[in-house]
């Protein structure tokens, strides 16, 4: 299954130093999927060849303007270019409010509809599912309502052995029933066992998102054993003092949160400004945690293939 993350954006509070604010693009079976949406997304996804009309499912963490900005925008220029389809939305509650508002002051009608839910930064909860995933949020801590989100493939069906399965002259229509782990019973009586005739699938692969929070132990067992961790990591661990008083985490303690919970590799993103190159924040990361990356804008990183 085809799952990859794109990063659009990757700054703090403000656009600098040639860093947007965050915003991210899910490639799931080459279907698009959106989470956060900060200001110069719209820009970000031209720059990038990503195409904003294929997204039919944004995912907003919290109501702080580098992580929602660009979605009025992003609304707006869907509805001018003839979308039709609809747009599922998910956020906290007053999101909604404000769109209708800035619809409302601009007397626009969207000619699509957009289908919200409500997010709870209280508990987790599932809030999305088709064939291939599901969504959950993430009860993070920062100093409005925020969430993150965990994207978790679902597991497959067994493999077929193609040459056991052409020397057995296995029918079509049997193949349906042998992946889902049944046994085969051939027109003279014979039972072939399923694992010998299939391969288990792989294990499901898993992408955590963790936008802004302090350092806490209360959402590390929902997200053990990532195949992908993204987790902000706004300041180097010398001004661990600011973010704490900021509800915002380290680079270090990003690092410990991948150790912690067994995340097979780190991103780091939501660089602070005042940081003009970021190589000092992976390398701090590196101390503890080696395969950590910088999320990079216009990078593809690849969770499963």
């Amino acid at each position: 299954m085809k799952f990859e993350v794109i990063i659009l954006g990757s700054s703090s509070a403000t656009p600098i130093y040639n860093r947007n604010p965050t915003a991210q693009v899910l490639n799931i079976n080459e279907h698009l999927y959106m989470v956060d949406c900060g200001e110069g997304s719209q820009q970000q996804m031209m720059r990038f060849d990503i195409k904003a009309s294929r997204i039919d499912c944004i995912f907003i963490s919290h109501l702080h303007g580098d992580h929602y900005l660009g979605l009025v925008g992003l609304l707006s220029s869907l509805h001018l270019n003839g979308r039709k389809k609809p747009m599922n939305l998910f956020g906290p509650a007053p999101l909604i409010e404000i769109i209708e508002m800035q619809l409302k002051y601009s007397e626009t009608t969207l000619q699509y509809p957009l289908v919200f839910k409500a997010t709870n930064a209280d508990r987790p909860e599932q809030i999305f599912e088709n064939n291939d995933f599901t969504v959950e949020t993430i009860p993070l801590l920062h100093r409005i309502a925020c969430t993150g989100f965990i994207f978790r493939g679902k597991k497959r069906t067994r493999k077929l052995v193609k040459e056991r399965i052409d020397e057995l002259e296995v029918p079509v229509a049997y193949f349906s029933a042998i992946k889902a782990g049944r046994d085969y019973t051939a027109p003279d009586g014979t039972v072939y066992a399923n694992d010998s005739l299939t391969i288990p699938p792989p294990e499901p692969k898993s992408y955590a998102y963790c936008s802004d929070t302090i350092y806490s132990a209360h959402y590390f067992e929902q997200i053990k054993g990532a195949t992908v961790l993204y987790h902000e990591a706004t300041f180097m661990n010398d001004m661990l003092e600011r973010a704490k008083d900021t509800y915002h985490t380290t680079a270090l303690q990003a690092a410990d949160v991948a150790v912690k919970t067994g995340a097979e590799r780190l991103l780091i993103g939501h660089f602070s400004a005042r940081y003009k190159t970021l190589n000092d924040l992976l390398d701090e990361a590196c101390t503890v945690f080696p395969d950590t990356e910088l999320a990079i804008e216009g990078k593809t990183f690849i969770i499963d293939e």
